[in-house]
């Protein structure tokens, strides 16, 4: 089935028309052979991509000041003018895997006091709970290797309420909504522009662009567009060698950049734009009263544009250029751009690049690429998903895909300082990252999110890899492998957790994100499994030496990831004298060790000397399941898992707070069939020597039953059977965990009964809260205290259907607790999932719950059907909250409609 994108017309209508006349017009599958062209190393399909950073200003790397004050640092408004020192950013943009080159796209609409080149927000400082975008933007669509991608922005046509949204928003606290643009009223009427921008490459660097620009007002309007090409500032780094300066050249109706590794780069723009050329350097005299390196500097083409002023090179040279085009659009008309990027020649380049084809060799490119995309998703979504269950899972993948960024940071150069600049105090030698440098980042990586969090972080890429494993497993493997090398991983064995604070713990899910990457790609790679298996054995080592202060086998860890779920901050110093030994850390290590346990099963039915490692983890795991029972942290009486506060004399303090804590017990769950037992004999002699001698831990290693096989099973579980229909009597409570769109973070029995505990003289107290907390633990960006989260979900819907493959349908439980009907847990994990994906899927009034009551969002023909991928969502009403573009480990529900529809 091929399908011609029509560009023509209402721009309603650039969508896909099936026609099955040309069905053959391109080979079968054709994304898929570029996958394995990528992977061989054939062709590298995936040297350019949308690896250009939605945010650069106000980020760790960028911070040379004395406290770590990113944001003061670095703000939105010295974006323009200065030169950023580690990676660049842009809308739209694109870049190749080294960010030698940048492309993106530039606006103006003759009203603001700057050209849009980047999104606008704002921090936690200013009003809003965490970092806040005040924009409106989506990802569409993008095939792995990119040779389709589609990205839609809408742009108001009056000036852009930059000083209204700081002014209202810095009247506002924490217990008031934050304003956002749409509150500003400036989209009604209609009246913004609708810009989409499609790429198509014709080969891994040869990329077509068409930009479609559309006024929904209902009058005529005009839009300047700057499809803009530079090179990133590596000329000022001060490094031997690395003070040779590109070069870009406007020609006609096109930009020329010659560098000396990548060789020649063209970009040629259709119609008659005029190139305006500038350098990728800092305005140090608008910025700090200091001259400058070039009299053209970054802000050239910005105030030339919007000011007339003479401050672009007149000889048309520079390392930063924009092909300016000035469109006049009738009222509800639209126009296009035909745009394309192509590296002409390798270095050196001396001969004019040929002119570029924009026209009938174009217009096939991005016809196939297109139809392409649509064949490469009708084989990975499921018939029996709903077209509205497709478009929300094919919008998560183009999220993840978008969200993939260059990514560069090196430490120990930037605890040195910038040789641009002025040296840093001395105390950021002691201060921020300095125990990690010697990390090295120079990769393309998978971000939680491109603009409120365009850093990696450890936990969040461990379940990006699960849904990109469906789309890539190759570049799944490759991420979850990266983050483990010597140049991430700590020579103590510790993973980094996010740009912020390596050091913080993030939860320990590699083992698991490996295991289902490995199974979504066939279970075929052992080698992958193996060089995860032998970093991870060091990680495992560094958890059991840092974080069992006790040496007891259950664990601390901090936050872990779940912010303020406690009544204190868990990464503070305790309010008082002693250690908080937690439910989920020793849940998690239960989980870890069991993933390492079926890795190295896995491993040794290839390799012999895998066994002593897989009866080591099987060992360790019923140490940890058991002492969780032994040191306190079950408490029969409310069936739940607690944190225990153990205090210097010995006393223990069990902090009641049901909440998610509690619940990532169930997570620690595997089978050992017997087939496995027959084929390592040791582990199965080991598992009846401590069935035999020791039988205290027979209630987590000592369950069987026949399988389906009619051969013994064993089940190895940190709840066993007793404790597993308690505790899931209270997960599945609606009165507790159990909402119509997923399990809450924090039981609602909190709601009407706070727990409060007395510490040292202070009261610390947890209430729930469904939407965003009110709490300023954890720098105040708080939300784990009522509100649904994705990933804590996944993880509990893949532990029932793990219980499932044990229990089969001879275990059913009643669900929802008090209804009276009763369900397998297979059933029930179904359910779960269909109520994650009701959040974003339309309901029976055409609504989709995350939109809450944004009208616009719900009923708007042009915006309904844009798909936002919230970090999390209110506990009661499912409405989205957080980072708006959190992509990242949101896109899970892709996973989940094709498991359900599989």
């Amino acid at each position: 089935m091929a399908a011609v994108v029509k560009y023509r017309g209402d721009v309603k209508d650039v969508h896909v028309i099936t026609d099955r006349s040309s069905s053959d017009a391109s080979p079968p599958d054709a994304e898929r052979l570029r996958l394995a062209q990528a992977d061989s190393g054939e062709q590298d399909w995936r040297a350019w991509g949308p690896y250009l950073s939605e945010r650069a200003w106000g980020t760790v790397r960028e911070d040379y000041s004395e406290h770590g004050t990113a944001w003061d640092y670095f703000p939105h408004d010295h974006a323009r003018s200065r030169a950023y020192r580690w990676n660049e950013d842009g809308m739209a943009g694109v870049c190749d895997e080294r960010q030698t080159f940048a492309f993106a796209l530039a606006l103006w609409n003759g009203k603001d006091p700057i050209l849009k080149e980047r999104m606008f927000g704002l921090g936690g400082d200013s009003g809003n709970h965490g970092e806040d975008v005040k924009e409106y933007w989506w990802y569409e669509d993008s095939t792995p290797t990119h040779s389709w991608m589609r990205w839609r922005y809408h742009y108001p046509q009056a000036a852009f309420p930059y000083d209204e949204l700081v002014a209202v928003n810095a009247l506002r606290g924490r217990d008031d909504t934050e304003y956002e643009l749409v509150d500003t009223g400036i989209f009604d009427d209609d009246r913004y522009w609708a810009v989409t921008v499609d790429y198509a490459k014709a080969s891994p660097t040869d990329l077509c662009m068409v930009v479609t620009v559309a006024n929904r007002g209902d009058e005529a309007a005009t839009l300047h567009v700057l499809p803009t090409l530079w090179f990133r500032n590596t000329w000022s780094w001060g490094l031997p060698g690395g003070d040779r300066i590109p070069r870009l050249t406007g020609q006609g109706t096109r930009l020329v950049g010659e560098h000396r590794v990548l060789g020649q780069l063209l970009l040629e723009g259709d119609g008659g734009p005029v190139p305006l050329l500038c350098d990728n350097d800092t305005n140090a005299e608008r910025l700090w009263g200091l001259p400058g390196r070039s009299p053209y500097p970054k802000d050239g083409i910005n105030d030339h544009v919007v000011n007339g002023a003479a401050t672009v090179n007149p000889a048309r040279e520079g390392t930063k250029g924009a092909l300016h085009y000035v469109l006049d659009v009738p009222a509800g008309g639209q126009r296009q751009i035909r745009l394309r990027l192509t590296r002409t020649a390798s270095p050196p380049a001396a001969a004019p690049p040929p002119p570029a084809d924009l026209s009938d060799g174009f217009e096939a490119v991005v016809w196939a690429r297109r139809a392409e995309a649509n064949r490469f998703f009708a084989g990975v979504i499921p018939p029996a998903a709903t077209p509205d269950e497709a478009l929300v899972a094919r919008q998560a993948i183009a999220g993840l895909m978008w969200g993939k960024q260059f990514y560069h940071f090196d430490v120990k150069r930037w605890l040195d300082g910038d040789p641009g600049s002025t040296p840093p105090p001395a105390g950021r030698r002691h201060g921020r990252n300095s125990a990690w440098w010697h990390m090295t980042s120079f990769d393309v990586i998978s971000m939680p999110d491109p603009w409120e969090y365009p850093w990696y972080a450890a936990w969040d890429l461990a379940f990006h890899c699960v849904s990109i494993a469906r789309v890539d497993p190759g570049f799944a493997k490759e991420q979850i492998l990266l983050l483990l090398r010597e140049w991430y991983l700590h020579p103590n064995g510790q993973i980094p957790a996010y740009e912020w604070a390596f050091g913080d713990v993030n939860p320990p899910v590699h083992a698991w994100a490996a295991l289902k990457v490995f199974e979504i790609d066939g279970g075929r790679d052992y080698e992958f499994l193996a060089r995860v298996m032998h970093k991870l054995l060091l990680n495992f080592t560094w958890w059991v030496n840092r974080k069992d202060t006790g040496g007891n086998n259950v664990f601390e860890g901090g936050f872990l990831g779940l912010d303020n779920v406690g009544p204190f901050d868990r990464s503070a110093a305790l309010p008082v004298a002693g250690v908080l030994e937690q439910s989920d850390g020793t849940g998690w290590m239960g989980m870890y060790a069991l993933n390492l346990l079926d890795m190295a099963i896995v491993l040794a039915e290839h390799d012999r000397t895998w066994v002593d490692t897989a009866t080591k983890f099987f060992e360790h795991f019923a140490y940890i399941a058991a002492a969780a029972y032994e040191q306190g942290l079950w408490d029969d009486e409310d069936a739940f898992f607690y944190d225990v506060l153990r205090l210097a004399d010995g006393t223990k303090v069990p902090l009641k707070v049901r909440s998610v804590v509690g619940l990532l017990p169930l997570a620690a769950t595997t089978r050992l069939t017997a087939r496995t037992l027959h084929h390592l004999p040791e582990l199965g002699a080991r598992l009846r020597w401590f069935l035999t001698n020791r039988p205290e831990y027979a209630q987590v290693i000592g369950t069987r039953r026949l399988g389906p096989d009619g051969r013994q099973q064993r089940l190895l579980s940190m709840v066993g059977p007793e404790q597993v229909v308690r505790l899931l009597a209270r997960m599945l409570d609606p009165d507790e965990f159990l909402s119509d769109f997923g399990l809450r973070t924090l039981s609602r029995a909190h709601l009407d009964k706070p727990f409060s505990v007395t510490l040292g003289g202070q009261e610390f107290s947890v209430g729930y809260e469904p939407a965003e907390s009110t709490s300023g633990l954890f720098g105040g960006n708080s939300n784990w205290r009522g509100p649904i989260w994705m990933p804590t979900n996944f993880l509990l819907i893949s532990a029932l259907r793990d219980y499932a493959a044990f229990f089969g349908d001879d275990l059913q439980v009643e669900y929802p607790t008090r209804s009276g009907v009763k369900h397998t847990l297979d059933e029930i994990a179904d359910d779960l999932s269909a109520r994650l994906i009701s959040l974003f899927t339309q309901d029976d009034w055409g609504r989709r719950p995350i939109y809450g009551a944004a009208q616009m969002f719900q009923t708007h023909p042009d915006w309904r059907d844009l798909i936002a991928f919230p970090e999390y969502f209110h506990g009661d009403n499912g409405a989205g909250l957080g980072a708006w573009h959190q992509t990242g480990w949101t896109a899970l529900v892709a996973d989940l409609i094709l498991t359900l529809r599989r």
